[in-house]
């Protein structure tokens, strides 16, 4: 029956990844690191999954994962600079994304009297 339905778009995400990490300007903050939140939202055609039930048709979600963790291992003193890597790692991997959202926070930055906040960056890829 799911043969003649038309998928208008899809989108797989991944919430709140959660990596310690050593971004930052600060000498301390490259030394000590601090806690990330990354989110993801990964637009492709899923429409062979929805009929196949084969993971070959959708994005693996561990792997893309994998890809994550790899770039938040990988020290930078701005956020902006994390989440283009990781967007780009991302389409870079899977040449079927048709866009790539990436949301890279860091938990408590260094601002006298924030309290607890975050500080974020998010960027939009597409192919």
């Amino acid at each position: 029956m799911l043969q003649s339905i038309t998928i208008q778009s899809s989108t797989i995400e991944l919430c709140n990844l959660t990596f310690h990490a050593y971004h930052g300007v600060l000498p301390e903050e490259r030394l000590l690191g601090n806690t990330f939140t990354v989110n993801l939202t990964l637009e492709a055609d899923i429409s062979q999954a929805v009929a196949t039930d084969d993971l070959s048709g959708t994005i693996n979600y561990a792997e893309a994962y994998e890809v994550v963790k790899h770039e938040m291992n990988i020290p930078s003193q701005l956020l902006e600079h994390v989440c283009g890597r990781i967007g780009k790692a991302l389409l870079h991997r899977y040449p079927t994304l048709k866009r790539v959202k990436v949301r890279v926070a860091k938990h408590n930055p260094p601002i006298e009297g924030a309290g607890t906040c975050q500080s974020a960056v998010t960027i939009e890829f597409t192919h």
